[in-house]
């Protein structure tokens, strides 16, 4: 990365921390940075590009840990993992949390995405362990939105008011919802079981790609 783009990026991502996103303007990080509003410019075309790249800056390291740990655990354990690394940096990073999570932003922020794409592995992981007991988009989507409330939620809170039960009851009611109690899976739960072959569908070696699309299409439905 370029210094000059790179001075640019840790200066707005040290504005959003001390003094919250609205703070985080061209004029301002300029002013910050010892050089002039044009100068912004030549690297990011408007403020929304500034807070992207501030965003994919700090969770560059976030999104690398949660994506090295994968593998090393049980599917459900590493599952387990990653929403308390989750939480855990969405309370150490307010602002930067809820830039991510506001509905009126105009497109996904990078950094954002990748994130979803590590969980969207965990979940297959366990998937193809027997796990789970719900379709993988569905059991993704549960999580993200429980994780996104339980730290929106906590943010809203006074620190000295938080319960620091709230998250892991949370945890506890989705898992509740998308796994079962133990593997491998049961014999007599027939969505259970489509689950977890849909899951090693793409690994089957003698299908045609039409006849892998077509068993993937019939174990959805």
């Amino acid at each position: 990365m370029d210094a000059r783009r790179q001075g640019i990026v840790e200066v707005a991502a040290r504005l959003l921390r001390e003094r919250g996103a609205a703070a985080v303007t061209i004029r301002a990080v300029a002013q910050e940075a010892g050089m002039q509003a044009p100068t912004i410019y030549r690297f990011f075309e408007d403020k929304d590009a500034l807070l992207d790249a501030v965003a994919e800056h700090v969770f560059a390291t976030y999104v690398a840990g949660k994506a090295q740990s994968a593998g090393d655990l049980d599917p459900v354990a590493d599952l387990r993992a990653g929403w308390h690394t989750h939480v855990g940096f969405g309370l150490a990073n307010g602002a930067l949390f809820a830039l991510l999570s506001d509905p009126a932003r105009t497109r996904p922020s990078p950094a954002a995405e990748a994130g979803a794409a590590v969980l969207r592995a965990r979940v297959h992981r366990v998937a193809a362990a027997g796990r789970l007991r719900v379709p993988e988009a569905l059991a993704v989507e549960l999580i993200r939105a429980a994780g996104t409330g339980v730290v929106l939620t906590l943010l809203d809170t006074p620190p000295e008011d938080r319960d620091p039960a709230l998250a892991e009851e949370m945890l506890e009611a989705v898992l509740r919802t998308i796994l079962h109690d133990a593997a491998p899976v049961p014999r007599d739960d027939a969505t259970a079981l489509a689950v977890a072959f849909r899951a090693v569908v793409p690994t089957l070696p003698t299908l045609t790609p039409g006849e892998r699309s077509l068993l993937t299409e019939w174990l959805s439905r």
